[in-house]
């Protein structure tokens, strides 16, 4: 299954999907290394990360985010290496963006803009790269709250007080239906359109971007992913796997479970664990704070949502897709980039 680049309205007057093989692909050649430790004083979080090329596709056009204190992953796509560019250059792009800055809600929705803007251009002046473009899930704490900030179909979730909770929405065609009520979760699993898109970085000039907050917590397990996790294994799967209590451990278990379900898209996610100790805090109930000041309800479907029920703003833009290639061999799970855990 793939996903393609479509306006906004054309997008929605489809009734179906006809997939067509994209042009071969050199094979992604991502490097390994530890996960950067942020100086910014927000206290001791541990981290895990993985990302492996899964067993269906030929390249890796994941980016998994690490420095000045960023936890993110970005899942590219576009033909001819187009998602790794997309991608790549987002990492990079929010690296030099925050180097040396105090993490706030307001820089990284602007150095958000600010990269979208750059990869954007970049396709305009190269007819190769056409439709590139990549999704965000991205972490960056203060001493007080994690901020989210998300564009497309990556998730996070936020496992507190032994639930967890999926902190982002999703920005799909049947993530809109689910949230109107059209389909059920169980519907939009096997839906045709499940892997359409109605936003990502790079695919316009301009991009929205939502951003919330959530209160720390000692004890907080956060997990940020492509759908290349999720999308193998059972909400209950993933919560009950992301909480092993050794984080490698679980990053190992998370990453042989998905390409024992068949490793169909690029795998990578990113585990953190709060150690930090925050005095005269009590527990929280898990409502992160939108940018507008409002709270969203928990969603509790894999889909999410907020409690206006609100879709993405996609009027007069481009929607974006992933292309899934179907080649003839599969890489093995040896061939996965690990990262070991880090302490700030």
């Amino acid at each position: 299954m793939r996903k393609f680049n479509l306006k906004g309205k054309v997008a929605q007057k489809l009734k179906g999907i006809e997939a067509n093989d994209p042009e071969s692909q050199s094979p992604a050649t991502p490097e390994q290394g530890q996960p950067e430790t942020a100086a910014h004083g927000q206290g001791r979080i541990r981290c895990a990360w993985r990302t492996d090329v899964g067993r269906i596709r030929k390249n890796n056009q994941d980016s998994v985010i690490l420095g000045n204190g960023l936890y993110g992953v970005a899942d590219g796509m576009g033909g001819h290496n187009g998602g790794e560019i997309a991608s790549a250059g987002l990492r990079d792009g929010l690296l030099r963006e925050t180097e040396g800055q105090e993490p706030s809600m307001e820089l990284l929705e602007k150095s958000v803009r600010k990269v979208n803007y750059e990869i954007w251009e970049q396709q305009e002046k190269d007819a190769t790269l056409t439709g590139m473009g990549t999704t965000l899930t991205v972490l960056w704490a203060t001493d007080q709250e994690m901020i989210v900030g998300q564009i497309g179909d990556s998730r996070a979730y936020l496992i507190r007080d032994g639930r967890m909770q999926q902190v982002t929405s999703d920005h799909s065609m049947v993530a809109d239906m689910v949230r109107r009520g059209v389909l059920t979760e169980e519907q939009a699993a096997c839906h045709p359109m499940r892997n359409y898109i109605t936003r990502a970085v790079g695919t316009d000039d301009t991009v929205d971007v939502d951003m919330l907050s959530m209160p720390r917590m000692k004890g907080d397990r956060w997990i940020v992913c492509s759908d290349g996790l999720y999308g193998q294994m059972s909400k209950q799967e993933l919560e009950e796997t992301a909480k092993t209590a050794n984080l490698e451990e679980a990053s190992d278990r998370l990453l042989q479970l998905a390409l024992e379900r068949g490793g169909r898209d690029n795998i990578s996610f990113i585990l953190l664990e709060d150690e930090t100790e925050l005095s005269d805090r009590s527990p929280e109930p898990l409502r992160p704070q939108r940018d507008d000041g409002k709270t969203d309800k928990s969603p509790e479907a894999g889909q999410g949502g907020t409690d206006d029920g609100e879709t993405p703003k996609t009027a007069g833009k481009k929607a974006a897709g992933k292309a899934k290639e179907n080649p003839a061999e599969a890489p093995t799970p040896d061939k996965a980039d690990q990262g070991g855990e880090a302490a700030e």
